[in-house]
């Protein structure tokens, strides 16, 4: 039975993908077993997966030896460096499959209305997505689970008295739309836990024939950090919890839940241990090697899931693949806080703003150029001043634009631009923002470039009443092309233009009003006529001021007595200099 990742997967094409980014076919949705062939008794019949079962002992030419070390990849390097979680240092992002980056997220726990504290995060990673594929010309093939059955879900259809599944499926459709809602790419598959419990039980059951996890008389299932030694702790170093209790069936304080036994009004599932549902950490580990089998190019989340989520993660992943390297590279974002605020948003502290009501007032842009000017690994004040500082910036590069655009129509007068200076200038800056986003996706310096770029732009784009020679200047291509662009064909917004003139048929009808002089005295004087008064003839200069203004940029108004007709022109291309070197 195919489950609905699958049927997305093929509705999307992502199972072609698959197949070419993993050297085996990906972990099967039949039973928990592997298409061909299947564990049995901690061996493997027939072929075997690219993982042998001697722990250390990797096939594959990225991973050469065991340890707790990290082990760089050998594939395609993208030329980015990136700080990676597992060796607190910036390490270069090698992919296994040329140009394609496979990519793993931790979801929502769709229990309550998604906050800024989440927006953070997503945007941030939307960004260096973007930046992959439209920077460095990588594919990113990306993977996001929906917690859809947890403690809290539970709790709270509880509450509510709903089902914890028309619960999770109302907070899933509204996280989707708020996602949508700030311009963040959907992912390549969304996957739901409970669509995939068969899959993370037989995936327990390997861990536990492995030897690398054990049940409990209670219908647990736990896994056993003693088994893995030192290779526990790749975030957080050795870790020592506090003592568990009398009743606790756990052998040490560190091991934590695979499966947990049903209680009673508790959706469950069957398993060889009885009914129950999955642990947090499984959930992921399943599905990720569902997708992407037993080798994952990134991961990221949230710094809060650095521990214990990813940490574990990593021990039973690699527990069930028996490889000493899971994932290369761990990417986690910094928290939002509300500043003056030590503590992140969260929904647990009640301390957060709904991505609804932050809409209300501001833009996706400006909450995007907000996330810009931090980086991503950073903690981020949220404030007011913060926001408008970020609404500055964003209105800064769209004035200079419309004053760009507004330049090449020709409306926009300016003292003749330089172009080699402006080209120069250009690939100065590129080069800029090239070097900062290579650079562990350094957005903030790649912001103050493109800024340096617009105030430099801004000083030459100075408006002029008149320009010398008449015309407009014009801008041309990059030295060594022949293309060009002038302002031959001015766009003017026909409802705009037809509201200036109607003002202007106005003030010339009031202007031209008959006016009829007091009779001169004497005999033989001529009688009285209309004509115009002395006193509104400025206004008649104007409108004609107004009509000669406006014929440089295309819009040619003909005045028939007291009424007025426009249209609009094409204005003939300045000649370029021929005696200019």
């Amino acid at each position: 039975m195919q489950t609905t990742w699958f049927k997305q997967a093929v509705d999307r094409r992502l199972w072609v993908t698959c197949l070419s980014i993993s050297s085996r076919p990906a972990f099967t949705p039949v039973g928990g077993s592997w298409s061909g062939s299947r564990p049995a008794g901690g061996s493997w019949t027939g072929s075997r997966p690219p993982c042998t079962p001697t722990w250390g002992t990797w096939t594959r030419s990225t991973c050469t030896h065991a340890g707790g070390s990290w082990i760089r990849p050998v594939g395609f390097d993208t030329g980015v460096k990136t700080y990676n979680s597992l060796t607190r240092r910036k390490e270069p992002l090698i992919l296994t499959r040329d140009r394609v980056a496979t990519w793993y997220s931790c979801g929502p726990t769709v229990y309550d209305h998604a906050h800024l504290g989440h927006a953070c995060s997503y945007v941030r990673f939307d960004i260096l997505q973007r930046i992959l594929s439209r920077v460095f010309g990588v594919s990113v093939v990306h993977a996001l689970v929906i917690t859809d059955i947890d403690d809290k879900i539970i709790k709270r259809s509880q509450e509510e008295n709903m089902s914890p599944t028309i619960l999770a499926r109302i907070y899933e459709e509204e996280f989707k739309k708020d996602m949508l809602s700030l311009k963040v790419l959907p992912p390549t598959v969304y996957l739901r836990v409970t669509e995939n419990v068969p899959q993370i039980v037989a995936f327990i059951e390997r861990i536990v024939a492995n030897g690398h996890a054990y049940p409990t008389q209670k219908g647990d299932v736990y896994f056993d950090i003693r088994s893995i030694g030192q290779r526990y702790g790749k975030f957080s170093g050795s870790v020592s919890l506090p003592s568990e209790s009398a009743d606790s069936d756990k052998r040490d304080s560190r091991d934590f839940a695979l499966w947990k036994a049903a209680k009673p009004g508790e959706p469950s599932w069957d398993s060889p241990w009885g009914g129950g549902r999955p642990g947090w950490h499984i959930e992921c580990s399943t599905i990720a090697s569902s997708v992407f089998g037993s080798q994952l190019d990134i991961h990221s989340g949230g710094v809060d899931l650095a521990f214990p989520h990813h940490e574990n993660e990593v021990a039973q992943s690699e527990a069930y693949h028996r490889c000493p390297q899971w994932g290369n590279y761990f990417l986690h974002s910094g928290h939002l806080h509300l500043k003056g605020s030590a503590e992140k948003m969260s929904k647990s502290l009640k301390n957060f703003i709904t991505i609804k009501e932050f809409l209300r007032s501001y833009s996706a842009h400006e909450f995007r150029m907000f996330c810009l000017l931090t980086k991503y690994r950073s903690a981020i004040d949220f404030s007011e001043g913060s926001m408008l500082a970020a609404r500055s910036q964003l209105g800064a590069l769209v004035t200079f634009d419309q004053g760009a655009q507004a330049y090449l129509r020709g409306q926009l007068p300016c003292p003749p631009l330089d172009p080699d200076r402006l080209w120069d200038k250009l690939a100065e800056v590129k080069g800029q923002v090239l070097d900062a986003l290579a650079d562990d996706f350094d957005t903030p310096r790649a912001v103050h470039a493109v800024m340096d770029l617009v105030s430099h732009g801004n000083r030459q784009l100075q408006p002029v009443a008149e320009v010398g020679g008449g015309g407009f200047p014009l801008v041309e291509g990059p030295p060594g092309s022949e293309e060009g662009l002038s302002g031959s064909s001015p766009v003017v917004v026909d409802t705009v233009v037809e509201q200036l003139c109607q003002f202007r048929s106005r003030v010339r009808s009031f202007a031209l009003a008959p006016w009829e002089a007091p009779p001169p005295q004497g005999p033989g004087s001529a009688s009285a006529r209309p004509r115009t008064r002395p006193d509104r003839l400025p206004l008649l200069e104007a409108c004609d001021a107004l009509r000669k203004d406006l014929a440089p940029a295309g819009v040619l108004i003909k005045d028939r007595g007291a009424t007025s007709t426009w249209e609009l022109t094409r204005r003939a291309a300045p000649e370029k200099d021929q005696d200019q070197d």
